[in-house]
């Protein structure tokens, strides 16, 4: 049985339901059960309950990169993007009450997706593939055997060609589509556990680290869209596929490249601003034409204006589930800006943590 890909997000795995030897391994860390009653699993039992009756929404492409509102199937997209939180609920909702209808309506879900869905290698477009990942790991165990045959075929394919993609050197090889990339790659890469396929995605990592984090720790995308907006949108996706590693024992993120820059040395970049310390003027100097033709087609977060520190709780949520340290800024951000990290990400303690 392959180790969790997400260790963050499947830690209430390992207790939420009776034990089943084998089946799970989380680098012998052992976690408490998280109490059903708590606020965060009570939400996420509310939403997964109300998604019960409610049919798959997958349809073959999904594409809203580069587009206006109204323009294509935009729409269509977001409508049909509305499946990625509700199977994660469902996953999770399976493991904190051990109620079937929660894990079947999560098999349909996932096997909806991967019978219709054409993956495209668009990673803006497909970047939200995470949480089926996430929700995947965490009813593998559990799904029928044609379902998990379906589901390793469309991880492998998922893997083998934004890795392809990759050493193809793809428009926008250095930015943060690639950052979405390289998560992609390494969750489905993981996720098949082929070794030959987790050494590339390694590679792609440390190869973006090398060519997107720049010496004093600013992202590349900062410099080229003049917002911090694409910072955390450079750092989340990289901080998930590190998360990803860690779960398997490996260290990505203090990893340094040849100019000794790292993904902490990135986050660390963003502190101040985040603390409030800093404060910057969104897209005021960004370079890319498609900015300014959202914010005239009434897009506001593309217009300038100041940057909103609630917008890196997500960040340092994640960053705390690879480095403790980052814990009280976590906590601190969270409680001075009233929003609250995704609920999966409260269901394991920070390194070091007891629960």
């Amino acid at each position: 049985m392959k180790i969790l890909l997400m260790g963050a997000a499947c830690a209430l795995a390992l207790a939420a339901l009776p034990a089943q030897a084998g089946d799970y391994a989380l680098l012998g860390q052992a976690y408490a059960k998280p109490a059903p009653q708590g606020e965060a699993a009570q939400g996420v039992i509310a939403k997964a309950k109300a998604a019960l009756d409610r049919p798959p929404g997958a349809i073959p492409r999904l594409h809203t990169e580069g587009t206006l509102p109204g323009k294509g199937i935009r729409e269509i997209s977001l409508k049909a993007k509305e499946d990625q939180p509700i199977v994660l609920n469902l996953a999770l909702a399976w493991r904190l009450t051990g109620d079937r209808a929660y894990l079947d309506q999560a098999g349909r879900y996932l096997e909806a997706w991967a019978d219709i869905y054409q993956m495209s290698f668009n990673p803006i477009d497909e970047t939200g593939f995470d949480t089926l990942a996430m929700a995947h790991d965490l009813t593998e165990a559990d799904l029928p055997a044609a379902t998990r045959a379906k589901l390793d075929g469309f991880w492998r394919r998922m893997a083998v060609g934004y890795l392809d993609a990759m050493d193809a050197k793809p428009r926008n090889f250095n930015t943060n589509w690639q950052s979405h990339r390289v998560k992609l790659a390494t969750l489905a890469a993981f996720q098949t556990g082929d070794a030959a396929l987790i050494d590339r995605a390694r590679a792609a990592f440390r190869d973006q680290i090398s060519a997107n984090i720049q010496a004093d720790g600013s992202v590349h995308d900062f410099h080229e869209r003049d917002a911090l907006h694409y910072v955390t949108y450079d750092l989340d996706p990289l901080m998930m596929a590190a998360l990803a590693a860690k779960a398997h024992g490996e260290d990505w993120f203090d990893w340094r490249g040849p100019q000794g820059v790292s993904l902490v040395t990135a986050v660390d970049w963003l502190v101040p601003y985040a603390k409030g310390e800093k404060v910057h003027v969104e897209f005021a100097r960004s370079k890319v034409q498609f900015d300014r033709d959202r914010a005239a087609a009434g897009q506001e977060e593309y217009a300038p204006h100041p940057w909103d520190p609630a917008n890196a709780v997500a960040t340092y949520a994640l960053a705390s589930l690879l480095d403790a340290r980052y814990r009280p800024l976590r906590d601190s951000l969270s409680a001075r800006v009233g929003r609250q990290p995704p609920p999966w990400m409260g269901f394991t303690p920070a390194p070091g943590e007891a629960r």
